[in-house]
């Protein structure tokens, strides 16, 4: 149910947002589109408890930035709080500012699931909607955000974002079995594909891999080069090696001894990992702790 519960959460807007007979368009978002995502002095709490400590990060359009540190240390917390679903906890508190291209996310103005909408999840466990067809997978979002389309503007976008996931290969000749049916590494490819179709500017990903063998991540690995150019990507993941094969640049989160979570060092993942500044990022990345 947590599964399903947060996939409408990521896809569901209103037809106010976007107007509902808008005809989807065969191609993706293009290039210029990709939204530079910054965090401004961002803190959190659950109840009294403070998890993050005025974080700030910018996370520049067309590239993945890759965050990084031990478990506990918040930034799964940040990644749901870069598209407003830290905030379906009822305990959950947050302080700072989200900007995408300048606008806070967070402004009175701006509606929570049009921020959903523009900045899209996929999750550390694949959740597809096991009975549901792929091809219907693919277009869960559309039909949730009231988009129509037309037969073949549909059938367009299903090949389109199945492609851009490195799935359509693999599926294109069984597009009317239910999604449950694939492997792990197939779903989660699914799950990018569909976060595609409602064209987000930005796309989040908390451990993607982590429950994938190799062959499978690097399915997901090559997929997440060839879409950056496309949609900004920031990802969770506590694999040193794909950080290190994947992003552009590095974000190390820390808390130590009971206090909240920061960011220690940012920069360019050659520089993070290469000549890092702080002893304790090189400590962290060489393996010496985490």
């Amino acid at each position: 149910m947590t599964d399903l519960i947060d996939t409408a959460a990521n896809a569901t807007t209103t037809a106010a947002d976007d107007a509902a007979d808008t005809l989807v368009q065969p191609r993706i978002v293009p290039r210029s589109t990709a939204a530079t995502l910054e965090a401004d002095a961002i803190s959190a709490w659950f109840g009294d408890h403070k998890v993050l400590d005025r974080v700030s990060l910018t996370m520049p359009a067309r590239q993945v930035t890759a965050l990084i540190g031990p478990s506990g240390c918040g930034k799964s917390t940040f990644l749901r709080i870069l598209n407003r679903m830290h905030e379906l906890i009822g305990s959950a508190a947050l302080a700072g500012r989200v900007l995408l291209d300048g606008r806070d996310i967070y402004d009175r103005g701006r509606r929570i699931t049009h921020a959903r909408r523009e900045i899209g999840m996929v999750f550390q466990k694949p959740n597809p909607f096991p009975a549901m067809s792929l091809y219907d997978n693919v277009l869960a979002g559309l039909k949730l955000n009231g988009i129509k389309a037309t037969r073949d503007g549909r059938d367009d976008l299903v090949e389109e974002c199945l492609t851009k996931a490195g799935l359509w290969k693999e599926v294109k000749d069984r597009l009317r079995q239910p999604g449950g049916a694939l492997s792990g590494g197939q779903q989660q490819r699914l799950c990018i594909a569909r976060s595609l179709a409602v064209r987000p500017r930005v796309l989040l990903m908390d451990e993607p891999c982590s429950a994938l063998d190799p062959t499978s991540t690097r399915r997901i690995e090559e997929t997440i080069h060839d879409l950056k150019e496309e949609v900004t990507i920031v990802i969770v993941t506590h694999n040193m090696q794909q950080a290190a094969r994947v992003s552009d640049s590095c974000a190390f989160f820390l808390a130590e001894q009971g206090t909240p979570g920061l960011v220690v060092e940012h920069g360019p993942t050659d520089a993070m990992f290469g000549a890092p500044q702080d002893p304790r990022t090189a400590d962290y990345v060489n393996g010496r702790f985490g």
